[in-house]
């Protein structure tokens, strides 16, 4: 049985980073533990660790030390290669691997990043590494800027040299393919390679990808960083060597360009520092000052105090060698680059058959819902019926990132509340990509739907003494406009709360969306992603002390959301002791809820009163309750009261690093959820999924 797989590169430059970023998430949601490994990363002496060994371990927050990742540097590889010593140099990379491996469920490899032989050299190296690991091989190969055969022959001499090894060759990705050729390419591939290249993908190029970012220029120019240090993660999609005048530079000027101008232009300078802030020309992503020249002081006094300044970096070369050396400035990956994240992971999920050939790999089953397995079936849920959501906090820059990363992974369509030209504005200022044109921007005060849901609202409330000019001025209220849409069916669902309270959101909905049919209580679950597993807590958001039957309502709403997410709902109604053992108001409050659950629905498996060690250890679970079916395995722990349930979460979240998604509110006819106002970008996108899949019934 196969517990890993070889990532192989057919020439450099092949954009390996998202393969093996695919793959580790994909071998996340199959198993639970998985690691990183590299036969060879570049030396310590450069000052610099490798890019995708940081940023998976960063993204996944793996315990994994970066030392165990990797069996040699470059210069130990090479010396040992170039004297002969291949036996001691392969001895090594097993001998690491296999540590790994018996720690492990899976293990990820990534081969060598073309060490300096060439490429035959570094294709039958890899090959042999391969072979001695009994590891199956994943080739990738790169289409940027060529045509099909100039594609294939790579590959094929890949697939040759494994194959001369007799390796197992699992799939054949290309990646950065021109989408107009993507079919072309895959039929001539499944023409001429069939079989002998395993599973065929084509990724399409996509410029986020393949751009820098104006801090990766500026490190790789040794350039010092004037201004806008806040807004390095701009990314260069064009260098554009300025030296004409600066209302001809105003026609040419492209979007998310990099200026190169020499340091007396303060013309050029001043120019591309207005046109990063006005919405009539394309966004700018900095300028380059060339010769080591500055501007005057009085000018730099200026730019000093305007806001959300564009890069400004100067450097000592001249403008002819600084543009040069910018066109070579290769793009790599952080964990701070959320966008590419997002966008590396949505395109091989794409593309990629992963689920299929890791399946075939591993022969392993699911081991329960893992943390990655439930947000890749979040994504997946969403995506079969995309949904609207409305977001009232357009003012928000964390907002605005969750629209990008959302638009990124193509989920939902999103209605953003709040003044068009601030928002847009905002945006452009953050470097935020949005495309506005797939994006809905609603503002309260001056919309046309104003006046309907004043008049709806006047008629929902006016026994509470509402009237018309009241109901006017409410619906200027983002939360009361945004909740009107999702009633009327303009919105499937709002997420609101990163900068209002939760009663500033929960009330709207419970005055004009109302609790759903049968239900009398609304709660709220907060997903926990554990370390190996995905279990749900309520109620640790809403009702401060429930009694017997609110409790039991909420330990209903909660096995029924936990169901609807993909995970079988076994209940532990939390106190502090277990079975018949306790005495006391609070025990008692909870054994009756748990009594009104298995009479209401005996459909649910329900263990209670049991304490939180009862309910996810199964040992102490046993000992405790011998033969329950919920003991030691719960996955939805409902809580007695909010001051206990609030406490938890949150000391789990901060002491295990759990990532707790939520809260998810139940018992509304339709969804409207709320965030934190400590909340961060993933959180919002995470509820915004979770709204549009509540909002399917």
């Amino acid at each position: 049985m196969a517990k890993s797989i070889y990532i192989s590169s057919s020439e450099p430059y092949a954009g390996k980073t998202l393969i093996a970023l695919g793959c580790f998430e994909v071998a996340l949601r199959h198993t639970k533990k998985v690691a990183l490994f590299k036969p060879v990363v570049r030396d310590k002496e450069t000052g610099h660790k490798d890019h995708n060994i940081e940023l998976i371990l960063d993204h996944h927050k793996l315990d994994q030390s970066y030392d165990s990742t990797y069996a040699f540097q470059r210069g130990e590889a090479l010396d040992l290669l170039a004297h002969d010593k291949f036996d001691v140099f392969i001895e090594k990379v097993i001998n690491k691997f296999k540590e790994l491996e018996e720690n492990y469920d899976f293990v990820v490899c990534e081969g060598t990043d073309y060490i300096g032989e060439g490429s035959e050299f570094e294709l039958d190296l890899n090959a042999l590494i391969a072979k001695n690991l009994g590891i199956p091989v994943l080739i990738l190969g790169q289409g940027l800027g060529r045509d099909v055969d100039d594609i294939i022959n790579p590959i094929q001499w890949a697939i040759q040299s494994y194959s001369d090894h007799n390796c197992k060759i699992l799939g054949t990705v290309i990646n950065k393919v021109q989408p107009e050729r993507r079919e072309e390419l895959l039929n001539k591939l499944m023409s001429e390679l069939q079989d002998s290249a395993g599973v065929m993908s084509a990724i399409p190029a996509e410029k986020v990808l393949s751009s820098p970012t104006v801090g990766e220029v500026a490190k790789q120019l040794n350039a010092k960083v004037l201004f806008g240090e806040n807004h390095l993660e701009n990314l260069v999609y064009d260098i554009q060597t300025v030296a004409m005048r600066l209302e001809n530079y105003f026609k040419f000027m492209t979007e998310k360009s990099l200026a190169i101008s020499p340091g007396d232009r303060t013309d050029i300078l001043m120019g591309a520092l207005q046109a990063s802030m006005s919405s009539k020309r394309p966004n700018v992503s900095g300028i380059i000052l060339t010769g080591g020249l500055l501007p005057s002081a009085e000018t730099l006094e200026v730019i000093e105090g305007l806001p959300n300044t564009i890069p400004v970096l100067s450097v000592a070369d001249f403008t002819y060698e600084t543009s040069i050396k910018a066109e070579r400035v290769k793009p790599t990956m952080t964990v701070r680059e959320s966008q590419k994240i997002a966008l590396s992971l949505d395109l091989f999920d794409k593309y990629v058959e992963s689920d299929k050939f890791f399946r075939k790999l591993t022969g392993l089953d699911d081991q329960g819902m893992t943390p990655k397995m439930f947000l890749y079936h979040l994504r997946k849920l969403a995506k079969e019926n995309r949904r609207t959501i409305v977001l009232p906090e357009g003012n928000d820059l964390r907002i605005l990132h969750a629209v990008e990363i959302l638009q990124s992974q193509n989920l939902v369509d999103l209605v953003i509340l709040g003044e068009e030209e601030g928002v847009k504005g905002l945006a452009k200022l953050n470097g935020v990509e949005i495309d506005f044109d797939k994006v809905q921007i609603i503002n309260p005060q001056t919309s046309e739907l104003r006046n309907k849901y004043a008049s709806e609202f006047y008629e929902l409330r006016k026994h509470k003494g509402v009237n018309m000019d009241m109901a006017l001025d409410m619906m200027t209220d983002v939360s009361y406009f945004g909740t009107m849409m999702v009633q009327n069916g303009d919105a499937h669902g709002m997420v609101s709360g990163a900068a209002h309270t939760t009663q500033h959101t929960i009330r709207p909905a419970l005055q004009i969306i109302k609790t759903s049919e049968g239900s009398n209580t609304v709660s709220s679950i907060f997903f926990m992603l554990l370390d190996d597993r995905v279990v749900s807590y309520g109620d640790c958001a809403i009702n401060p002390d429930p009694n017997a039957k609110q409790l039991a309502e909420i330990a209903i709403s909660s096995a029924d959301t936990t169901k609807k997410f993909g995970i079988e709902p076994k209940v532990a109604m939390l106190s502090y002791s277990s079975g018949s053992s306790g005495k006391g108001a609070d025990v008692e409050k909870v054994r009756e809820a748990t009594e009104i659950v298995k009479k209401l629905r005996p459909d649910i498996l329900v263990e209670g009163p049991i304490q939180y060690d009862a309910a996810v250890d199964l040992e102490i679970g046993q000992k405790k309750i011998p033969g329950s079916k919920v003991a030691g395995q719960a996955s939805v722990l409902v809580f007695p009261d909010l001051n206990t349930g609030n406490n938890t979460y949150k000391a789990v979240q901060r002491e295990t690093g759990a990532i707790a998604v939520g809260p998810v509110l139940q018992g509304l006819r339709k969804p409207v959820n709320d965030l934190s106002r400590g909340c961060l970008v993933d959180d919002i996108v995470n509820t915004v999924t979770i709204t549009a899949i509540q909002s399917m019934g």
